[in-house]
């Protein structure tokens, strides 16, 4: 099984949680690096899942619609985390991502979507 690997979305890419991530030894990426930048949502997540990333947004009514399109549709995605903006500090939204990561394989979390919170008190 492999290990969960995360894209951080405009809505929420830092260079402070990217980078704090990766001193966690998570393998993350975000969109400005990636150079696709103000590209819609439905692209997010073609690269996301071309590259088998988890998406992390804080963009809630936009990737929950999303998700369950893709799944109707009979579409894969390698998963979705959302939380809202501003509701974790970033040592907190670390803490969480790699909780998440450290319970649930990439294969795992194929085709979910999960909400940071839920990944707070386990």
């Amino acid at each position: 099984m492999s290990e969960i690997r995360y894209h951080l979305d405009e809505d929420c890419q830092s260079s402070s949680l990217a980078a704090a991530l990766r001193q966690h030894g998570v393998e993350v990426t975000t969109t400005t690096e990636a150079g696709i930048a103000g590209v819609d949502d439905e692209a997010q997540m073609r690269h996301a899942e071309e590259r088998g990333h988890v998406i992390v947004t804080n963009n809630i009514a936009d990737f929950t619609a999303l998700h369950a399109r893709w799944l109707a549709e009979g579409r894969h995605h390698a998963g979705i985390v959302v939380f809202p903006q501003q509701a974790y500090s970033i040592g907190e939204t670390v803490r969480r991502l790699t909780h998440l990561r450290r319970t649930l394989s990439a294969e795992a979390m194929r085709d979910r979507l999960e909400w940071l919170n839920a990944w707070g008190s386990r």
